[in-house]
């Protein structure tokens, strides 16, 4: 767009956007192989899996029918949900503490698709033993830890022709979505810089005093004395420094400049500060006396990533999770001809808005308000993280009940994720910047940017 909007300019395009893409975004009509009902098991049925969990239960369309988990007390509580809503008991495994339980749970031939839910450094694995037997994958963020384990994912799903979707969910937040429709009707104009991040005080989430009953802010306990994701989380924020969580904040910058479909990412680099805040919190919570008190955390408090883009946009993620403050993903979506930004939920469009000052968001995304909500705002309700769950899974599903590519398919997963380890790498190589892998090895190119929380499902 090389005018400026004015409203009527605005109003055409915000209504042209949502008539352009209805169609497109309405569920197809399921293939001649496809299935009305799909048979799904379950990896990991902790806190985060008891939720997804829960949207399963929720549809008619899904029978749960395996649930592996080592731990009893989270296997019980995965088990009494599916009690509470009036479902067959699925099979289950893990009870004897066998951690590779999952295996014969997958060799069982009678899944049609497998929800992994369980700790980072099991991911890569699980998903590959999955493929492997035949088994569609949905993963919870992220895809692996070594850039090794994403190379291997994604070999293994080319080699097998498994289907494999990375369980973005904000990709499928309300506000996220609609400014893909601003994007994509070109109310930004041309897209020069854009920011994400996973800006979240965890220190309550790394930290407990082990009783199950308490999993978020009753102690400084982690590790083997820990409980939930304080049993196993920290510890990463012990060995490791980088962006650890990059999904969240560039699932969605991802879709915006079409990543893997007509953009890819160049190059990168990571700077960390130092770490301070999981000492502190240890300290005021727990006592300068404490043992934990002698740990060392390698994870700087504030970690800032930097891409560049082959079409050349930049896009700045930002990982804050071990300090004080309220939560934000700190979006911004920046071009030619305005901007949004997610924190003080404004927008401001050359042409339409006052010079140098911001509009409210909230008019623009009723008018920019994605189909799948419109659709599906009521099914929603309730569901996990403001109705994202929701969206997340209803995606898997109907991608495996139509014999569909999945939306958030195999080459965003391993792009998004491979940040991780690359971070990692700039920083422990004196914050050097870094060429980023092609993992499609140059199919990017040709491919159209019709992919995530957007044109089917």
């Amino acid at each position: 767009m090389n005018k400026l909007l004015n409203r009527r300019q605005f109003l055409t395009a915000a209504s042209g956007a949502t008539a352009a893409l209805a169609g497109s975004l309405s569920l197809p009509a399921l293939a001649a192989e496809g299935r009305e009902r799909v048979r799904i098991g379950m990896i990991g049925t902790g806190m985060r899996g008891q939720v997804l969990l829960r949207e399963l239960l929720r549809r008619d369309d899904v029978e749960v029918s395996a649930l592996c988990d080592i731990e009893p007390i989270m296997l019980g509580k995965a088990l009494a949900q599916v009690e509470k809503e009036g479902k067959p008991r699925p099979r289950t495994y893990g009870d004897n503490g066998d951690k590779h339980a999952y295996r014969a749970m997958l060799d069982a031939k009678e899944l049609d698709g497998v929800i992994i839910a369980t700790p980072w450094e099991w991911h890569a694995q699980m998903a590959i033993d999955a493929m492997q037997a035949k088994v569609p994958v949905g993963c919870e963020v992220v895809a692996g830890v070594s850039l090794q384990d994403h190379w291997d994912v994604l070999n293994t799903q080319l080699k097998t022709g498994t289907p494999y979707m990375l369980l973005e969910n904000v990709c499928y937040r309300r506000d996220v979505m609609a400014v893909l429709q601003m994007v994509r009707s070109g109310l930004f104009g041309e897209l020069v810089h854009l920011q994400g991040g996973y800006q979240h005080d965890l220190r309550a989430v790394k930290f407990n005093n082990g009783d199950p009953a308490k999993p978020y802010g009753s102690g400084v306990e982690f590790g083997g004395k820990g409980w939930s994701e304080a049993r196993w989380r920290t510890e990463h924020s012990v060995q490791r420094n980088g962006e650890l969580y990059p999904s969240h904040g560039i699932g969605p910058c991802a879709m915006y400049a079409n990543i893997n479909r007509g953009n890819r990412f160049t190059r990168i680099n990571t700077f960390a500060t130092k770490a301070r805040g999981l000492h502190e919190y240890i300290v005021k919570q727990g006592g300068a006396e404490h043992p934990n008190a002698q740990a060392k955390f390698k994870l700087g408090d504030v970690v800032t990533t930097t891409i560049s883009c082959e079409n050349g946009e930049t896009i700045l993620l930002q990982h804050d999770t071990s300090l004080p403050r309220p939560y934000s993903l700190g979006f911004r979506v920046q071009g030619t001809n305005g901007l949004w930004m997610d924190v003080n939920h404004g927008i401001h469009i050359e042409g339409i808005s006052k010079p140098h000052q911001w509009d409210d968001f909230q008019g623009y995304q009723d008018k920019f308000d994605h189909p799948l909500w419109r659709k599906y705002a009521e099914k929603a309700s309730g569901a996990g993280h403001g109705g994202m769950d929701y969206f997340v899974i209803h995606a898997f599903i109907e991608a495996l009940k139509a014999n569909a590519p999945m939306p958030i398919d195999i080459y965003d997963a391993v792009t998004w994720s491979a940040i991780t380890p690359l971070s990692e790498q700039s920083i422990a190589q004196n914050y050097q910047t870094l060429d980023f892998p092609d993992f499609t090895k140059g199919a990017w190119a040709k491919r159209k940017p019709i992919f995530a929380f957007g044109d089917k499902y």
